[in-house]
């Protein structure tokens, strides 16, 4: 739970410290470009925990108390770094203008919420996208999963859009305050700010399968239908935040990933890329391809899991007396369940992981240009993939609960089977490919910036 967060905020601050020891070599600065990494994260970590006694709930406005945490949490932080930013490089006489990574900072703070915000626009049902996409339902699954794939390549588009203006920002302000070098290191330091929130991220994250399965105790249970009403809003609400968490991670993982690709590129002595250059074509085309590929990979074993686990309920019920009829003192054996969806959760990943890791190693042995375009086709498709599977995912997940509310025939009505359908293809998009795409396109930038020293050799 949390992966790709956490992943994303060790990468975050990996990416800035490792740039600064590159490029700032030698200049009086070092030791506070390295510093200031982390002195950001520990004070987002404390604005978390200030910010996190402030979620409350307010009414029927679920969202607001979780909003509330949120948005108190990157108001402390930015004050916070405006102090920081101040004393660390304020009697440094190589640093032309502190205040241009506290700039950077708040950047990726309105990165974080901006890109936040357009998860919760696409995925929430309160607003027109998803019931949209459950109106579709009327009519079949067909419409329903070609509305969820519509909606959510359009909040790939706006939130490209918003992580491009901020990476533009960012190196504006930290060319501004450190000079030549310091538009990447700007960048860099924009990613801490995206995740500088990460505690009450996360928190705002778990909420989500919590209520989820507060839910299905409750249904298996047979509790009163009002208290599966309130743990259905709970869900939608979870639904929501999670792809805003989602949004988050990805956001900071492209900003991120091309940090660390400006610290490759510095380590392997790439002054520039040359994209007529035929083995960089290359490059770049086998990088855009590699996040399809693990995209399929990913999607493909979870359809395997799933099939293994359908196929030995079915077993169960065939061969365990009394346990379709539900007899008293009759259990089904779980553990052979557990085991199925773990071990294939741990197997499955092994060919996808093992190719993030040889693709880049391999290409960096023969041309660093060529890696240089691979990493960059990855970064670029890889951002685009996982934003759209992680909203296209959540929005079917809410159409179906919005259906299940009474809108459109309620729960049991065709609609409803057809919104069913469109959330079953949605959960390996937005629970499995979307959030380990950020970490893949950050794992293969790693992994040439550790060989970088053998590629050159």
């Amino acid at each position: 739970m949390g992966a790709d967060l956490f992943e994303s905020y060790v990468g975050s601050l990996v990416a800035p410290i490792v740039y600064a020891v590159i490029v700032f070599q030698g200049s009086s600065f070092l030791s506070e470009t390295v510093i200031f990494p982390l002195a950001v994260a520990a004070l987002g970590m404390l604005a978390s925990i200030v910010s996190s006694f402030l979620v409350r709930a307010t009414g029927d406005n679920l969202a607001a108390g979780l909003h509330r945490g949120t948005w108190t949490a990157s108001v402390l932080t930015a004050l916070g770094v405006l102090g920081l930013s101040l004393w660390i490089f304020g009697g440094d006489e190589g640093v032309d203008n502190p205040i241009g990574l506290f700039l950077a900072v708040v950047i990726g703070l309105a990165v974080g919420i901006l890109v936040g915000q357009i998860s919760e626009w696409f995925t929430s049902d309160h607003h027109k996208k998803v019931k949209e996409i459950a109106r579709q339902a009327e009519t079949g699954p067909a419409t329903v999963i070609l509305a969820g794939i519509a909606e959510g390549k359009r909040s790939a588009a706006y939130s490209v859009i918003v992580v491009a203006t901020g990476i533009f920002g960012a190196f504006t302000a930290g060319h501004w305050a450190l000079g030549d070098g310091g538009g990447v290191y700007g960048v860099a330091i924009a990613a801490i700010g995206v995740l500088a929130t990460l505690g009450i991220t996360v928190s705002v994250d778990a909420y989500g399968p919590i209520a989820d399965n507060a839910g299905g105790i409750a249904e298996m249970a047979h509790l009163p239908p009002n208290v599966r009403e309130a743990t259905d809003a709970l869900d939608s609400l979870g639904n929501t935040t999670a792809a805003m968490a989602k949004g988050f991670a990805i956001g900071s993982a492209a900003v991120t990933a091309l940090a660390l690709f400006s610290a490759f590129t510095q380590a392997v002595r790439l002054d520039s890329i040359d994209i007529t250059n035929v083995g960089t074509i290359v490059g770049l085309f086998l990088g855009a391809m590699f996040p399809f590929l693990f995209a399929s990979m990913t999607i493909n074993a979870v359809g395997r899991a799933a099939h293994k686990m359908i196929e030995e309920v079915r077993r169960q019920f065939r061969e365990i007396p009394g346990l379709r009829e539900g007899k008293e003192g009759v259990r089904p054996e779980y553990g052979k369940c557990v085991d199925i969806a773990t071990g294939a959760a741990l197997r499955e990943m092994v060919l996808p992981g093992a190719l993030a890791i040889i693709f880049p190693i391999a290409i960096g042995f023969i041309d660093v240009e060529a890696l240089g375009g691979f990493l960059a086709g990855a970064l670029v498709t890889g951002f685009l993939l996982a934003i759209y599977m992680a909203n296209a995912g959540g929005a079917w997940d809410n159409a179906k609960k919005f259906i299940e509310a009474g809108a459109f025939g309620g729960k049991g009505s065709d609609p409803h089977k057809a919104a069913v359908i469109g959330d079953t293809v949605g959960d390996p998009f937005k629970d499995t490919s979307g959030p380990a795409m950020n970490i893949v396109i950050k794992v293969m930038t790693i992994v040439s910036l550790i060989f970088a020293a053998a590629f050159i050799a």
